[in-house]
């Protein structure tokens, strides 16, 4: 019996040292980010007092659990458990990332890694797709933003952490997976087999859709993506004699990724003014960021597509655009994802990311949980053109009177062949919404 009480004694001990040196590891993470946002800022909080009454009652579970579970389990096992639990219990997104987690990280901001191609969070338990990323083995396999994935092969997700079930997505280029999905609308689960590929995302993609109307998809935002958007922007109005008629920039189903490349690719647009500010407990987390005099559209009429799997960075830049009445925010409200994450090393393998600050926009609205609401809704939608029959006008009748101008052939404007335009709803409405601007312009330039 003495040996049993100063055994948990001594694991009391290890677990009381233990928070101390986690205590000291949080406020030397905290410095690193607060010297890297703001160089020469004095650290003006201080560690809180240590919780003994809950430290003990953590020492005896931890003591239990050595004394008692069915099987065999080292100290820093429980000890990583037990940082898991931390982080996990307090949002979807702040978490521990040991070194395969923490690797995936940064190859997932410098864009080429391994896996499906999807941006994940958790829900009741489930992993949820936020969205799919463009040109990825999981959106042609049909996988959708708002899925919720219930079974990774055989194995259910349930209980499972967010970063255990990333790392079962990934794997070597080739194997496949089955994902078990269920999606609204849908009366019985679907399961879809992906086959793993290297993600290599392109985050800017653009093209004229119509003489004088371009078009910008952010696919993700990255270190290079407000450089590349300001030269797409650019050959855009090179390639249309120097101006454009219209823009259109779809950020649908862009996850988000870096702050400071939506801030550019804002910046790009505005020509001063607030972007976004951050709001935190701590100094290195408040934030703000404005925009440099500047806009290389030369102020361009434009047009911001979002929708459900728009998220972050994404909501950033539509919610500064609307704001600012730069844009029109055309689509369905957007994911509603407007926390800042900050990765704290804790050694060269290992790191916490953590949850320190909410984003506003410019007009101080917050996006957390609430996303950014479009100026026109236009949900997606499937179109049918009717065939028509034959069509009679007064240029069919026997003895029609002429129409007095040189060359009048009787025939309208024929209809642009852009076969996506036409299948896509909300990018069709875009575009007519951007024809219909110019043409009031052009007309309200005669009449002065």
């Amino acid at each position: 019996m003495k040996r049993v009480i100063q055994r948990r004694k001594s694991r009391v001990l290890g677990g009381v040292l233990f928070f101390l040196c986690l205590q000291g590891a949080v406020a030397q993470g905290q410095e690193a980010v607060r010297a890297e946002s703001a160089p020469g800022a004095a650290v003006d909080e201080q560690p809180a007092a240590l919780p003994l009454d809950d430290l003990r009652k953590f020492t005896e579970v931890f003591s239990r659990i050595k004394d008692a579970y069915v099987e065999d389990v080292t100290d820093q096992q429980l000890l990583e458990s037990a940082i898991k639990g931390m982080l996990s219990g307090l949002d979807p997104h702040s978490a521990y990332l040991e070194p395969q987690e923490y690797e995936q990280l940064e190859e997932s901001t410098t864009g080429e890694f391994g896996g499906l191609g999807i941006e994940v969070g958790t829900e009741d338990g489930f992993v949820k797709v936020i969205a799919p990323i463009d040109d990825t083995p999981a959106e042609r396999a049909g996988v959708q933003a708002g899925d919720l994935i219930i079974k990774l092969d055989d194995e259910p997700v349930k209980g499972m952490s967010l970063q255990d079930a990333v790392s079962r997505m990934r794997g070597k280029p080739g194997t496949t997976i089955t994902l078990t999905i269920i999606r609204d609308g849908e009366s019985a689960p679907l399961e879809i087999e992906v086959e793993r590929a290297v993600i290599q995302v392109t985050s800017i993609k653009s093209r004229m859709l119509e003489p004088g109307y371009g078009y910008i998809r952010i696919t993700q935002f990255q270190d290079e993506t407000g450089r590349q958007f300001i030269d797409a922007i650019k050959a855009l109005m090179s390639e249309h004699g120097g101006t454009l008629d219209g823009l259109i920039v779809d950020v649908r189903n862009n996850p988000g990724g870096i702050l400071q490349a939506a801030v550019a690719t804002s910046d790009a647009l505005l020509d001063e003014g607030l972007i976004v500010y951050t709001e935190g407990r701590i100094q290195s987390s408040r934030l703000r960021f404005s925009a440099k005099a500047g806009d290389v559209s030369e102020g361009t009429p434009i047009v911001v597509l979002i929708n459900g799997g728009s998220a972050s960075a994404s909501e950033i830049l539509a919610g500064a655009l609307q704001d600012h009445e730069r844009a029109v925010i055309m689509g369905t409200q957007s994911f509603g994802k407007g926390s800042v994450q900050t990765v704290i090393p804790l050694d060269e393998t290992h790191a916490i990311k953590l949850t320190t600050a909410r984003y506003y926009t410019p007009d101080g609205r917050s996006i957390q949980a609430r996303g950014i609401a479009p100026d026109i809704e236009v949900r997606p939608a499937t179109l049918t053109e009717m065939e028509g029959g034959p069509m009679f006008s007064e240029a069919s009748l026997s003895g029609h009177l002429e129409n007095g101008e040189d060359g009048a052939s009787g025939k309208g404007r024929q209809q642009g062949g852009n076969t996506e335009v036409r299948n896509d709803y909300q990018l069709r409405s875009a575009l007519n919404l951007l024809k219909g601007m110019n043409i009031l312009g052009k007309r309200g330039a005669d009449i002065e």
